[in-house]
């Protein structure tokens, strides 16, 4: 019998500071469980000190002071709300960066949009499964900027948000992993978002990855007006991807043929080859007719399980990349609705939530 476990709203709204200062406040434990277990495994798996950690990710402060301050007044509040550093608060927003290019310093998930002829009601959909370590914090916060615009986000443990706009439009986002050796040191991933998701429309919010969005991550964007946008990046280089026959899907491997060459997922998540095709052949089953409730069947697949579209626990792959599904998202942006399941789907019911 699957569950519905219904998750609490975290109401956020004014400055910048006082939005953080809410958010802080709200997901406190879980700002703290990500702290404890995110610095845990880096400051083990690298034999550094947290401190150490936390002065390695502020190398990237200047960049981001310079790029959004806003977000850096949202930190300060988060921080205060939560009990911690400023130092900790931003490094947690590095956590990606950290994680895999910490040497160079001293997610995993499965996306879709769909829109126009491929469903029944020729409203745009999007959505995916958001796959991180078994047990990590997840919160749902309404945010009401001051110029009235109203954000769903889903937070992984406040290092990496997925976003509802009333501006009209979505957004999700993949993992993806490029060597290395051409590492640069750009806007960390939780730290240019924000501001791409402040946009008042997609070819702004568009504009600011493309500005931005660099090495570590793939992400598409969609609107209530049928636009279906991707954009995938190494540290130097980025590539704009846009769906075919209204359909758009992507998991953790590169897709773009100049990035191939370097693309890592081979080494710790081959899966996502799989994942991406099936998705893909589930979808054209249904093209015309796709609705939010085959959505939900289809991200709760177990085609290759465990490591499928619905991932579960797998004793047999490393910690690094052992990831199950914590929740289960799908955004109508005309409706300005998310529909999430609060664990992996195929064991719990999707809950409404509004704008």
């Amino acid at each position: 019998m699957s569950q519905k476990r219904v998750m609490k709203v975290i109401e956020c709204q004014g400055t910048p500071y006082e939005i953080g200062l809410q958010y802080g406040e709200g997901c406190r434990d879980s700002l703290l469980r990500s702290i404890e277990v995110n610095f845990g495994i880096l400051t083990a798996g690298y034999k550094v000190s947290q401190e150490q950690l936390l002065a390695t990710a502020k190398k990237y402060l200047p960049r981001v002071e310079a790029f959004d301050p806003q977000l850096v007044e949202m930190i300060k509040g988060q921080a205060e709300g939560a009990g911690i550093s400023f130092e900790q608060a931003f490094a947690l927003r590095c956590t990606l960066e950290l994680g895999t290019y910490f040497p160079m310093l001293s997610a995993l998930c499965t996306s879709f949009a769909v829109g126009g002829e491929a469903t029944s009601s020729g409203k745009t959909i999007l959505g995916q499964n958001i796959d991180w370590y078994p047990g990590f914090p997840v919160d749902l916060l309404r945010v009401t900027h001051a110029d009235g615009t109203v954000q769903l986000t889903l937070s992984l443990g406040g290092f990496a948000e997925y976003t509802l706009s009333s501006a009209g439009f979505g957004m999700c986002a993949n993992s993806t992993m490029t060597p290395v050796e051409g590492f640069r040191l750009n806007i960390p991933l939780a730290c240019y978002l924000p501001k791409a998701m402040r946009q008042k429309n997609i070819g702004d919010a568009l504009g600011v990855l493309c500005q931005a969005a660099r090495g570590i991550g793939y992400f598409h964007l969609a609107s209530a007006e049928g636009d279906i946008v991707g954009i995938e990046s190494v540290f130097d280089d980025f590539e704009i991807i846009y769906p075919h026959r209204g359909v758009l899907v992507h998991s953790n491997h590169y897709l773009t043929g100049r990035f191939k060459k370097g693309d890592l997922a081979y080494m710790g998540i081959p899966d996502s080859y799989l994942r991406l095709p099936r998705m893909q052949t589930l979808l054209e089953a249904e093209y015309g007719q796709i609705t939010v409730e085959k959505m939900m069947a289809i991200l709760a697949d177990h085609y290759d399980y465990p490591l499928s579209i619905c991932r579960h626990y797998d004793t047999a792959t490393p910690r690094l990349f052992n990831a199950e599904t914590l929740a289960s998202f799908i955004m109508v942006p005309e409706d300005g609705v998310m529909y999430i399941a609060c664990g992996t789907p195929c064991s719990h019911q999707y809950v409404e939530y509004r704008l």
